[in-house]
């Protein structure tokens, strides 16, 4: 599915002229995942969140949504291009992330009732962060001013992983404020899609906006199509010689060029990550931070899988 990012992009004429700063408030990638270290937390300890997931999984999303059209869509063209995104993006610092950590609920059943200091395999007193929230700046023509907005986590309250493209609001509303930003959003899993929010007239005699989506659910539109999981494809690219998904070195220094500064300052200052809760949506902190870099959350509309 992140695939799609470039056939959805350079494929289709109607995204071309919307797909840069003039158009696009925001862009939100995340991966959450439901259950906390589940005894591997010794493991764990030793990278945290960042290192685990948006160093490389997520960064490697981010490329593909800003990366400039490339001449071909042989390997070395492509990464030709995520480099370029890269060096125009700024080292992160502390002031642009959220870290948290989550805790046991005690309403919760089973795992959710511990949190991840009690697991038995985590050192006394860790303050790795098993949630992380950043802000990227990406410094060029096509997205000046427009905030990517990294977040991954355990021990949240859905499995879900997607990049969210966040229009800007209709200028001259003329519905009382009722619509709400159109969003062309890619779920990578699970229940694979691409959808695209929009406001439309709600049904019978109202004159009112309602949310609703234009909506490709692979699983629908595909039925019997076995969707082979990231690592199935990786090592079939291996037999294949194609390196369209593996990382370059020069891709890696800038990655690391990125991270290193605040990660140095993470375990030297050891900042206390803020405590969520097992199962909920992660720190609150997270959500105003999101809100500071013009991201949207209303609430009011959420996904529904047409296969269920």
């Amino acid at each position: 599915m992140v695939q799609n990012l470039l056939i959805l992009r350079f494929g289709n004429r109607i995204f071309g002229p919307i797909w840069n700063r003039d158009s696009i408030a925001s862009v939100m990638i995340s991966f959450k995942e439901p259950f906390g270290t589940q005894g591997r937390g010794g493991y764990f300890d030793d990278f945290g969140i960042i290192r685990d997931v948006m160093q490389n999984h997520l960064l490697q999303v981010l490329c593909l949504a800003a990366m400039e059209k490339p001449a071909t869509t042989n390997a070395e063209d492509i990464r030709n291009e995520k480099v370029k995104v890269l060096k125009t993006i700024e080292a992160l610092e502390l002031k642009d992330v959220v870290l948290g950590q989550y805790v046991g609920d005690p309403d919760g059943e089973g795992d959710a009732k511990e949190g991840y200091l009690e697991d038995p395999t985590v050192p006394r007193g860790s303050v790795t962060p098993t949630y992380a929230m950043a802000v990227f700046r990406i410094k060029n023509e096509r997205w000046d001013g427009v905030p990517f907005i990294l977040r991954c986590g355990k021990a949240l309250n859905e499995r879900k992983a997607e990049v969210r493209i966040q229009f800007n609001d209709v200028p001259g509303d003329i519905f009382g404020g009722g619509t709400k930003r159109n969003e062309l959003v890619v779920r990578v899993q699970p229940n694979e899609a691409v959808y695209c929010k929009m406001m439309t007239k709600s049904p019978g005699m109202s004159f009112n906006p309602e949310e609703t989506e234009l909506d490709l659910t692979y699983g629908s539109r595909y039925k019997g199509l076995k969707m082979p999981d990231a690592y199935e494809r990786l090592i079939l690219d291996v037999f294949c010689g194609s390196q369209i998904h593996f990382v370059r070195s020069d891709e890696l220094r800038e990655a690391w060029r990125i991270f290193t500064p605040l990660l140095h300052k993470i375990e030297n200052e050891k900042p206390k990550p803020i405590e969520y809760k097992y199962g909920s949506r992660g720190p609150v902190e997270a959500d105003e931070l999101a809100k500071a870099h013009n991201f949207t959350f209303t609430g009011t509309y959420k996904w529904k899988n047409p296969n269920l």
